[in-house]
């Protein structure tokens, strides 16, 4: 009977970190984010896509318009939401707030548009921008940092009072 607990079946799967849950929603919420900047620009909602100012400022190339350009730009995103997702959690994680999330939105397009915007060549200056761009990336950002802060402050809150629960169990 002993031969049993050493069965693959047999054996718990250690949970996963809280952190890692949280850079794993930091991920995918960038590729998510980016891919719809991408439908975005391509359907005129937007005059800046992902490749404008993750590729384009720095590599002229022919590729870098087509297919390979936009996916290379959102895995990029994606890759650099590992670190809006580590900032969150770092900060913000115990504020268990909707609007939380939709002001890390609204800070991170500060961000992007505004502070660091000189770095990106190929971004027209925020007030060159028309209304529908600011509107709609806008939009997105706060989708973004809505999905971003509100899952990893859930995930956060759950993980507690899972452990709590099993604290009242063991007394």
């Amino acid at each position: 009977m002993k031969e049993g607990k050493n069965l693959e079946q047999n054996k718990q799967e250690r949970p996963m970190s809280l952190m890692s849950r949280s850079l794993i929603t930091g991920f995918v919420g960038g590729l998510i984010a980016s891919s719809f900047g991408v439908i975005m620009y391509y359907l005129s909602f937007s005059e800046v896509a992902p490749k404008s100012y993750l590729i384009r400022s720095w590599i002229t190339a022919d590729w870098t318009d087509g297919w390979l350009g936009n996916m290379l730009s959102i895995l990029m995103v994606g890759v650099l939401s590992l670190l809006t997702a580590f900032i969150y959690y770092g900060i913000f994680k115990k504020i268990d707030s909707l609007w939380m999330g939709v002001g890390y939105g609204i800070i991170l397009w500060v961000i992007v548009f505004y502070i660091v915007q000189p770095i990106f060549p190929n971004i027209p200056n925020l007030m060159d921008l028309n209304r529908y761009t600011i509107v709609s990336t806008l939009c997105l950002f706060i989708l973004y940092g809505t999905f971003i802060g509100y899952s990893i402050s859930y995930d956060y809150a759950d993980t507690i009072r899972k452990e709590e629960e099993i604290k009242e169990k063991q007394n």
